[in-house]
């Protein structure tokens, strides 16, 4: 339940100085079980290929079922259950390469999943090949951040791999390609055609990919059990475990930072709304449970983003009346989240409503003044005052000056609490340190080069803004790659991230 309304005799912000003392973040980072984490990340996915949001799920019971029938043991069960659970997680770091190719990222990959593309689609090895290098390294690396075991990691770094050695990134073939992945491909197969298809529509389907994704043996095993296990999967509750997924903590930032790798320019804005949000909190006198929820609810924010294109996030101009239809639904999403996975409804629920505007202009709900609590006031603030402080790709970033009268003006039309909006000012007054970078990994060079590529920006425009050469870019990049482990620019953001280097 939200708590009561701001009242109109709030005390005055505290100063700046007090800020240290009652900081919030002092605390820690904000941690979430590996399975509640990859149960959203299966979720993100979901939602980023077009797929229905219990998708992932069904696809892992089908490739747990395969496993077991191809005779696996308990521990590669459960990694095929995982697996097929994240295969996904690499969606958003090549999102763009999907719009740039498609005309829409989301709706154009879930064509190419139930095989609706017309025949003279754009995709050829030559170009998916570079989208598969990097969804597979993010997919890999997401998989190593959460602490899963090495064949999960190895399954997911190849989990675009075919049988026949057409697939990507390294055409693979046969006994090269891990088992899991396999179990994956097979089991996702079978759930989206025969979702899209119909269920002898989609075994037809399977059975003339078998030699081509999987073994033909496995796929004609597969295809006599298929009728029966779809038919189970109607009846079952989705994120009933059938085999315990792992328990440890891990970074809620990591969803967070995956989320954003969409779109390069949005690096870290959940990280930035969290720290702002939590220190307007601390000053603004909230218990400390609601400071530790106004930061979760931060970082989760986001998961109803990725159900949009980036056409639409980076469409020139005011959006239409169908792009905003669509713009709509991702507070919605995100709200979802909390109905499918318990553990999150409570901060889920607060995210949703950043977008909600005090008179009643807001979405997707429309909540107005009576109905929208102080966290929830804060937490819109905090997101408006982040996102103006930051280059957008139609329009530079605000001074913190400009930031402050365009947030208070809107506070005096009505869309905004004015006690929130100066709560978060004094907030942002006070958080003028730079974020802390770990000594000796990157140089200081090499670190303002990650920032930028971070945001999307490539050799050349990184080299005008550091007023430096492209091919000292270059050389600074190729630099990056080799002491992060990693080969493509999304892999490098994210572990920037995870390391606190940007």
């Amino acid at each position: 339940m939200l708590p009561d309304v701001i009242s109109s005799g709030s005390a005055a912000p505290a100063p700046a100085s007090d800020l240290a003392a009652s900081d919030p973040l002092a605390c820690g980072v904000p941690m979430i079980s590996a399975e509640v984490a990859v149960h959203v990340l299966a979720l993100v996915g979901d939602l980023s290929m077009g797929q229905p949001p219990a998708q992932s799920q069904r696809a892992a019971r089908l490739a747990a079922q395969v496993a077991q029938l191809d005779g696996a043991g308990a521990q590669d069960i459960l990694h095929a259950r995982l697996v097929a659970l994240l295969r996904w997680s690499g969606c958003t770091a090549n999102a763009a390469g999907f719009a740039n190719l498609l005309g829409d990222d989301v709706g154009g990959r879930e064509a190419m999943l139930r095989h609706g593309l017309p025949p003279d689609h754009p995709l050829t090895f030559s170009n998916i090949e570079p989208l598969a290098r990097i969804h597979c390294e993010v997919a890999g690396d997401v998989a190593g951040m959460l602490g899963l075991p090495p064949a999960v990691e190895a399954g997911l770094r190849h989990v675009w791999e075919h049988f026949d050695g057409s697939g990507a990134p390294q055409q693979l073939s046969g006994d090269q390609v891990p088992a899991l992945v396999y179990y994956t491909s097979l089991a996702g197969d079978l759930d989206i055609l025969g979702r899209t298809h119909g269920t002898d529509s989609a075994i037809r389907m399977v059975l003339a990919s078998g030699g081509i994704k999987y073994p033909a043996p496995l796929a004609e095993r597969v295809a006599a059990q298929a009728g029966a296990w779809l038919a189970a999967l109607d009846g079952q509750d989705t994120l009933a475990s059938s085999g315990e997924l792992p328990a440890h903590e891990v970074p809620l930032s990591i969803v967070a930072d995956l989320i954003e790798l969409k779109l390069p320019w949005l690096t870290g804005y959940s990280r930035r709304v969290s720290e702002l949000a939590a220190r307007a909190a601390a000053l603004a006198g909230l218990p400390p449970l609601q400071q530790r929820g106004l930061v979760r609810a931060a970082l989760l924010h986001g998961i109803g983003r990725v159900s949009v294109s980036n056409t639409i996030w980076e469409r020139a101009g005011r959006p239409g009346v169908d792009d905003w239809e669509r713009i709509r639904l991702a507070p919605y999403w995100t709200a979802r989240a909390g109905a499918l996975i318990p553990a999150l409804r409570e901060h889920t629920a607060l995210a949703s409503q950043l977008y909600e505007r005090l008179d009643g202009t807001g979405y997707f709900r429309g909540l107005d003044r009576d109905t929208l609590g102080q966290p929830a006031r804060l937490l819109a603030v905090a997101a408006a005052h982040a996102a103006l402080c930051a280059r957008r790709p139609w329009r530079a970033a605000l001074t913190m000056g400009e930031a402050a009268d365009l947030l208070t003006q809107q506070a005096a039309d009505g869309l905004f609490d004015a006690d929130a909006v100066r709560w978060v000012l004094a907030a942002a007054a006070g958080n003028s340190l730079p974020a802390p970078v770990r000594k000796g990994l990157l140089s200081e060079r090499e670190v303002e080069v990650l920032r930028r590529i971070s945001l999307g920006e490539s050799n050349k425009e990184a080299a005008r803004v550091m007023q430096i050469s492209p091919s000292t870019v270059r050389t600074h990049v190729e630099s990056i790659f080799r002491k992060l482990h990693c080969s493509t620019r999304a892999a490098a953001t994210l572990k920037g991230l995870n390391l606190g280097l940007i």
